[in-house]
């Protein structure tokens, strides 16, 4: 009899437990219901709010859109963003293989879009499209005021369709108007020479970006070197902001053995997944000693490239400590033709370590000179003893480090910067006076861009040619 009262008890408590956790489960799941019903509702009433009442814009889609960008600028990650349809198709198009487009580099300086240069043979460069010249108008749409999306969407069209576009040409103190048709301008990322030093060929290979080809280019150009017997290989990623994964995947997996751990992908809830090296064909640049430049520009991809040579002790890493991006991005479509990037990743070296905001640092650090490190800008006015400017604080700096004794470089115009730019166009044979002029921008931009032509003037690359000199006589 007391068997059965204590197995009566028992049922009942666990009857109790049920009921317990049935009337609990159910009143959690109609609490997140609530949630989440009075999330949607508090968004749709302030998006009818805004509609019905606002003075200013109450186009829908701009309001959506609008949302949609304040949300992932909750993440605080600015690489967490909403793309437009257009914005969309543009990002793709830097990563493709190739585009529909005139070919031409361009560059915003002082509210004005100038030219850098036209890609050789591109349709720009046939229609006589020069560096430095100031885009105005675009089929007879004025430039000045727009973004540089903006300016992008209006160059951009079909293939074969037809572009009238008004430069002013500094150099010659004139508006030239030039007519071109669009074509498909193929985009390489990938190119490479061979530097004779002390009778050791060094191969030299610049990524500038890790696009859809990237790892095809350079298995062509790096099977190429190698076929022609370089002692060395030198991997430029200076200025490179990454790119797509299995792009630098692939160009990994021809630097080091089959198998080989060169990443760690970390998810939301921190799951590691180790990343190796998967080639169809011994690496063949496994021998080969190599060094890595990078800078503060070096991101992404360039990174994890610097990360996996660097732990493996594949390269020595030369130059400046890198940017330091250590999250992937996955872009989902949305139904509006937009997409939303998200960083649903980190990626950490094959020694775990996350270098975000952190960078890598070189293992040999150097600093460019002066000139070889300024930027090249592409300027115009004219400026006498007296005016003060960014302009005028430009051309301080490049003719100080030329060697011309320049007292101040804060932008002022005095008298020892006249007499400057006067012993400056006297030796560069431009039209004599101390005046700063378009003329004269134009020959401090060409000075610059041939002295970081010349690669002895570059300190990055000739430390890590010594390194690979130093390494292979040993």
């Amino acid at each position: 009899m007391r068997k059965s009262r204590i197995f009566l008890y028992v049922l009942l408590f666990i009857i109790l437990l049920g009921v317990v956790y049935f009337w609990y489960g159910k009143s959690t799941k109609s609490v997140e219901t609530e949630v989440s019903v009075s999330n949607s509702e508090v968004i749709d009433e302030a998006f009818q709010l805004i509609k019905k009442e606002a003075v200013f814009s109450k186009n829908e889609k701009l309001l959506v859109e609008g949302a949609i960008r304040g949300m992932t600028e909750a993440l605080e990650d600015p690489h967490s963003t909403y793309l437009t349809k257009e914005e969309a198709a543009n990002q793709e198009a830097s990563l493709a293989e190739e585009r529909v487009g005139i070919g031409v580099e361009i560059m915003q300086s002082a509210g004005k879009f100038i030219v850098v240069a036209p890609l050789k043979d591109s349709p720009a460069y046939k229609a006589g499209l020069k560096s430095q010249d100031e885009i105005v108008r675009v089929n007879e749409e004025r430039v000045d005021g727009k973004t540089m999306a903006e300016l992008v969407q209006l160059l951009s069209g079909e293939k074969g369709t037809s572009l009238k576009m008004t430069i002013y040409r500094a150099s010659e103190n004139r508006h030239v108007e030039l007519h071109m048709k669009r074509e498909t301008i193929a985009m390489h990322t990938v190119s490479s020479e061979i530097y004779e030093v002390d009778n050791h060929p060094i191969g030299i290979v610049t990524i500038s970006l890790f696009g859809e080809k990237t790892g095809e280019e350079w298995e062509k150009q790096t099977k190429s070197l190698v076929e022609r017997g370089i002692d060395g290989l030198v991997i430029d990623v200076r200025g490179n902001p990454g790119g797509y994964l299995f792009s630098v995947s692939s160009v990994i997996g021809t630097l080091m053995k089959n198998g080989t751990t060169f990443a760690y992908m970390q998810n939301a809830k921190g799951v590691l997944e180790m990343l190796n090296t998967e080639s169809k064909e011994a690496p063949y640049l496994n021998k080969v000693p190599a060094v890595l430049l990078q800078n503060g520009g070096s991101a992404s991809a360039s990174e994890v490239l610097a990360g996996a040579l660097r732990d493996n002790k594949r390269a020595l890493i030369v130059g400046e400590t890198s940017f330091g991006k250590g999250t992937v991005q996955e872009t989902h479509p949305l139904s509006n033709g937009g997409k939303l990037k998200i960083s649903t990743h980190k990626w950490l070296t094959p020694k775990q370590e996350w270098i975000h905001h952190k960078g890598i640092e070189a293992d040999l650090k150097v600093e460019q000179e002066e000139l070889f490190a300024m930027d090249q800008k592409y300027l115009s006015g004219d400026f006498r003893v007296g005016d003060y400017g960014e302009e005028v604080k430009y051309v301080q700096q490049v003719l100080g480090a030329l060697g011309y004794n320049i007292g101040r470089q804060d932008g002022y115009f005095d008298e020892d910067t006249e007499d400057a730019v006067e012993k400056y166009r006297q030796e560069r044979s431009l039209e004599e006076g101390g005046e700063i002029n378009g003329a004269l921008f134009q020959s401090l931009t060409e000075t610059v861009a041939a002295y970081k032509t010349q690669k002895e003037n570059d300190k990055q690359l000739q430390m890590g040619i010594s390194y690979l000199i130093h390494d292979l006589s040993k």
